[in-house]
């Protein structure tokens, strides 16, 4: 029993010192400039990013205008065929007749 105790003390106390040592490690002037390094770099990452999405966003709303027109431009179409399809021409209706 009490070297169970001794061991979870020792842990404890291991825990301790590592966790302050890794405080020490993390508050350091180099720790501090690889910080700045990954930060900087996720910045840049993040205008890449949001550059390459502006052009998405660009390219999607001019596919969205052509496929807009050209369903214009097709119901124009079929607007015209039914007219010409259900037109009676002049020439019948003017015929005489017996």
């Amino acid at each position: 029993m009490f070297c169970f105790d001794c061991k979870k003390a020792a842990l404890f106390v291991g825990g301790v010192i590592f966790g302050s040592a890794g405080f020490s490690l993390l508050g350091s002037r180099d720790a501090k400039r690889a910080y700045v390094a990954a930060t900087a770099a996720a910045l840049r990452c993040k205008e890449a990013v949001m550059r390459r999405a502006d052009i998405i966003q660009e390219n999607c709303s001019d596919i969205l205008a052509d496929a807009e027109a050209e369903n214009a431009r097709r119901a124009e179409a079929a607007r015209g065929e039914t007219v010409e399809d259900t037109a009676v021409p002049a020439e019948e209706s003017a015929a005489p007749e017996a």
